[in-house]
Order: structure tokens, then sequence, then C-alpha cells
């Protein structure tokens, strides 16, 4: 299309306003949050919300907040009226809005009405905003705090409405923004009312818990939400580093989902959405998970005023670190550091789902030869028939072979792996009895796969090529970062063209690479030269390796990707180097296993997440038999 530009001139009002709200105002979901963030700004302890028609009918937030006066309300449906700059610094925000534009957005595209009353006003009051324009404050009924009701959401800018959801697909939006606003404040109570029926709510802390510190107030909260086996299998995150303090809860790597949803950051008590975030939970739980599963995480930065900025995004959805490098470290380091305090420890979540599976389920018609052809309904209908011989053939099978009453076998099953009875000195305190260790003593192996242990209060069953995988994995991964990675010479020196500032960088940090097996030196202005490549890499594509790094190290100053390549050939090396299934171990082996996944950090999953054993507790097993 072509044409003469008119004579620049200002917009109407309303126009401007409408435009702002397109920035701000997305979706119903978005004009939610808004909203929350001002009721949880005013000191709520209660904050309820009702939607119809996925927010497009009705939305209603009301709280018990501190309010506003007659002569604030006026002003608050003002573009950039605020109360929460009072130094007029936008590099100190304490709060969760700040741009005032909120409320004159959402009344500029529908009809808002405003009621609000301060805890020592007699009387409430009202104003209403309809299509942008503003109406006159009357007298109102209404108990201390705020609500505001916004009916026929975006009425007014018609074409907006073309672009929202199903009221189910906006619904779910909606749950998930009171969801995350939600985990980030334990203290205050939410409900969230679709179409007249409750379909969330969090309740403030109970007051035997409000003595607690935040990080178990936090952790109560994120129960009420991801449920409990997060909370059974969430490891504490705590690190500070240059000021930068991270807390919060995360997932064993067992305990994981089929998509990155469930990873939750709070930035200062807001909830933003973080591609650095994002990838550094990633990068801290590369060694656990395959490529198609995510860790549960809710991660809660608390970051100077001037080391963050928030003021980035109309709908703050997304911040800005000054060091974001820094950040990422900390986020990396605090995961890894947990999940390597977290031992061999497995997910509950594993257990439960094996006791499920073996839980008793109607049969089919088996034919038994003592049910006479009928249906076995469960234990209650199990009536052997009387067939001749039965009984006494099954009394002659099960009949004890020999005395099992104590551990067997008897000269070494109390001794640790590699110790024997005859060693044993009169004078030398008693050894652990191998059921006290968390895994147990090896009882059996079944199929030449698993292998079966009795614990002090149930079974474990392990998967011996999984379990072997990732003690295998951890010695080379020592190795690696012990700086004692094998090389190999190139019989001819591989030269490799770069630009000037890419090969500088390269030759820079030469020594950090020859640590990792990679010898490359400058040659020339433009290029360089490597000499000696990682063994364990084998038959390697110098060019693209040495262009990978070059990248990295411009994008990231970091040479991740090495580490990650070398990483990866160690699991594959792990996969292949390790104890098969299908071997029969002997029981001195099955032993010094156990012991050896015990004292390894993150046994209890494999190189690609799955657990590398299952848990039986004593009490779960006799339920089944009905004896509990």
């Amino acid at each position: 299309m072509t044409g003469t530009a008119s004579t620049i001139r200002r917009l109407p009002e309303t126009l401007v306003n409408r435009i702002a709200a397109g920035e701000v105002i997305e979706r119903p979901a978005s004009a939610i949050k808004e909203l929350v963030e001002n009721a949880i700004d005013a000191g709520a302890t209660r904050i309820d919300i009702a939607i119809a028609g996925g927010g497009r009918n009705l939305i209603s937030v009301a709280d018990d907040g501190r309010g506003m006066g007659p002569d604030e309300l006026p002003v608050a449906v003002e573009r950039h009226a605020t109360s929460k700059l009072p130094s007029d610094d936008l590099l100190d925000i304490r709060w969760l809005g700040f741009r005032g534009e909120a409320l004159p957005s959402i009344g500029a595209v529908g009809r808002m009405t405003i009621t609000s009353r301060r805890a020592d006003d007699g009387t409430a009051h009202s104003i209403e905003v309809d299509a942008g324009r503003v109406g006159t404050v009357k007298p109102a009924a209404a108990g201390p705090g705020t609500r505001i009701e916004v009916r026929d959401l975006f009425y007014a800018v018609p074409a907006r409405l073309k672009f929202l959801k199903s009221d189910r697909s906006e619904e779910l939006a909606v749950q998930e923004i009171v969801r995350r606003l939600a985990m980030a404040h334990p203290d205050i109570a939410f409900t969230l009312q679709q179409d007249g029926r409750v379909s969330f709510r969090a309740g403030a802390i109970a007051p035997d818990l409000m003595q607690a510190d935040l990080a178990d107030r936090r952790l109560a909260r994120l129960e009420q939400i991801l449920g409990r086996d997060f909370a059974d299998n969430a490891l504490p995150i705590a690190a500070e580093r240059e000021g930068i303090r991270l807390t919060g809860h995360a997932g064993l790597p067992t305990y994981n989902r089929g998509n990155a949803q469930h990873q939750y950051l709070f930035v200062n008590g807001r909830p933003v959405r973080d591609k650095l975030f994002v990838g550094a939970v990633k990068g801290a739980y590369a060694d656990f998970l395959s490529h198609d599963r995510h860790p549960v995480a809710a991660l809660f930065l608390d970051v100077p005023a001037d080391q963050v900025d928030v003021n980035v995004h109309p709908a703050k959805a997304e911040v800005r670190f000054r060091d974001a490098g820094l950040v990422r470290g900390l986020i990396v380091g605090a995961l890894r550091h947990a999940l390597a305090e977290a031992g061999h420890r497995a997910s509950t979540t594993v257990a439960q789902a094996a006791l499920g599976a073996l839980k008793p389920q109607t049969a089919p018609n088996l034919n038994l030869p003592f049910g006479g052809g009928s249906r076995w309904r469960g234990y209650d209908n199990l009536r052997p028939a009387s067939v001749p011989g039965l009984a006494e053939a099954a009394a002659l099978y099960n009949a004890p072979q020999g005395d099992f009453s104590g551990d067997f076998p008897a000269d070494g099953d109390e001794l640790p792996p590699g110790a024997r009875g005859s060693d044993a000195r009169d004078d030398m305190p008693a050894p652990v009895p191998l059921q006290a260790y968390p895994l147990g003593a090896a009882r059996a192996q079944l199929h030449e796969t698993y292998i079966v242990a009795q614990t002090a209060d149930g079974i474990v069953i392990v998967d011996q090529h999984a379990a072997h995988e990732r003690l295998v994995y951890e010695r080379m991964k020592q190795h690696l970062e012990g700086g004692r990675v094998p090389r190999q010479a190139l019989l001819l020196p591989e030269v490799v063209d770069l630009s000037e500032a890419e090969a500088a960088r390269l030759a820079a940090r030469s020594d950090e690479l020859a640590e990792l097996g990679l010898v490359l030196e400058g040659f020339g202005g433009g290029a360089v030269v490597v000499r000696e490549v990682p063994a364990l890499l084998g038959d390697v594509a110098v060019q693209t390796l040495v262009r990978d790094l070059a990248d990295a190290l411009a994008e990231y100053d970091s040479v991740q990707p090495l580490k990650a390549r070398l990483e990866d050939v160690c699991g594959t090396m792990a996969c292949h180097g390790s104890v098969r299934a299908g071997r029969r171990l002997t029981l001195d082996e099955m032993n010094a296993l156990l012991r050896q996944m015990e004292a390894t950090p993150h046994s209890g999953q494999c190189n690609h997440g799955r657990p590398t054993y299952v848990e039986l507790r004593l009490a779960d097993i006799e339920k089944l038999f009905g004896r509990r």
C-alpha cells in the first residue's frame, strides 16, 4: 500500500490507552496477573479470583489489603500513576507492579468497576471505567480491601477477541498464572473459581509453620500445588555468590516429566520465564536425564535491585541480569551440589509404581485344579478344593531343607566385600551387618539381570547393568575433572582456518583446552593448528570441533562444548564397559556392587535418568498380602 503520510498529530487518549492495553493485556490471564500482583503489593493475606467464560465474560479479584480512599480511585485509573516508585528510581523496584498501566489498560478494553475501602474509613467507594471513559466516585458497601470486577473484556477492541483461544485454554492459562503467584507467596491464601466451581485453592501456611524459615514455608506451599510426591522427592537448594542468593527445591533425576513446563523461576518474588534459567537447569541435569525428559524445580533468586532489570517487558514476564554468566553458574553449581549430596537416593514414586503393579487384580478364568474353573475374585474367594494328594505334595515341596534362620553364608555375609571370617581377630569390633547398609545384603540374582537384596525393613531390586553403568561413568568423569584426559597425537597436524578474533580467543585458552586433551596453537593471523585431540573422541572431525569451540568462546566465553562432547563419550563408553544384563554374578560381586552404589554420587539413576534400583518397604509388601 502506498500513500502520503498526513501531518504528525497526537493520538486520542482512548486510543493511546488501547495501544497500551495491547502490550500489557494480551489475554484474560494477563489481566489477572496484573490485578493479583496489585493485591499482593497492597499487603493482602487472602486473594479470591473468579472468572466466567474463560475470563471473557467476567474477571473478579478481591483482596483484604490496604485498600484505597475516594481521593485515590480517580488517580489509580490514570496512566502511569503508581504508589510503588517513591524515589522515582527505576533501578530500585521493590514491588511486583510499578508501571501504573494495569488498571487504565484493562479499563480501556472492557467494563471495569473498582470498589475499595481503607481499614480506617467508615465506608467504601467505587469507580467505573467503560472502554476508557472514567465515571465518578460513588459510595459503596464493602469491607476493608479492594474488589475489581471486569466484564466483557476486549469488547471495545473486538479484533482482539479473535486471537483468544477456547474457554478451556484460557482457563488453564489463568490457573497457571495463579499457581505461579501462589508459589512465591506462601503466606497468602488463594482461591480460584471458574464458572462457579473452585478449581484451585491454596490456604495460607498453617500457624504452626509461620515461625519456620522461608524455605520450609515455601516447600509446604509447593506441596500444596505440586503434590506430596514432589515434596517427598525434592532436594533443598541454597547457594549464594556475590550478593545473589538462590534458594528453592529441585526434584531428584528419577522424578522427572515429559516437558519443561514444571520448572519455575522467581526473581525477587516475581514469576518470570527466562531462557537462561531453562538452559541452566538442563545443563545441571545433563548427566542424569535423557534429552526427552525434564526435571521439576522451583527456584527463587534474590538479586540486588541494581543487578537486575525487570523493566524490559511491558508485562514484566522477562528480566535481564547485569551478569548473566554469574547467575547461570550459580544455578548450575547449586543444582549439581544438591544432586551430589543426594548420593544414591532415588525417587519414592518408583517404588509406588512397582507396588501398584503388584496389587492383586481380578483374574480371568484360571481353570486351576483346586478351583473347579471358578473365577478368582480376590483373596476372600480363594477356596482350594479338596484334591487328593495336592496338600501333601505342597507340604513336601515347602518343607525346610536346612536351617536358614540366620544370614547366609555364615562365614562372610556380615563382612564388608573383600573381607573374610578367617581374617578377623577376636579383639576386633563386630562388623556391621550387611542388612544395616542402605541397599542391604544381596540374596539372589534373577534372570542374570536383577539383584535382590534384603534390608533391615524391606527389599531392594537392582538393575545390575544400569547401576554399574553409572559407577563407571562417575569414575570416568573424575578422571575428566582431574585433568587426566588421555590424548592422541595426530599423524598430520590439522590447520583450521578461522577469523583473526576466533583464532586469538582459542590460542588464549590453549592451556585450558590442553587439560581437556585438545592441544592447539596459533598458526598465523587467522588460523590454529591442532596437534593432539582427546583419545576418548576417537576419529573426531577436528574442523567441526574447533569451530564449535570458537563459537562457544565468542558467545559464552566457555569451552563447554568440548566438555559436553567428552561427557557424551564417557556415557557411551560407560554403557558398553559396564556389567551387561545376562552375566551371572557371585554373591561377593553383588555385594561389592551394592557398596559401591552407596558410596557413589548419583547412583540412584543411570545416565539416561532411569532408576537403578527399586526399594520396597516390608510394611507395603505386607499390605499386598493382607497382613496389615
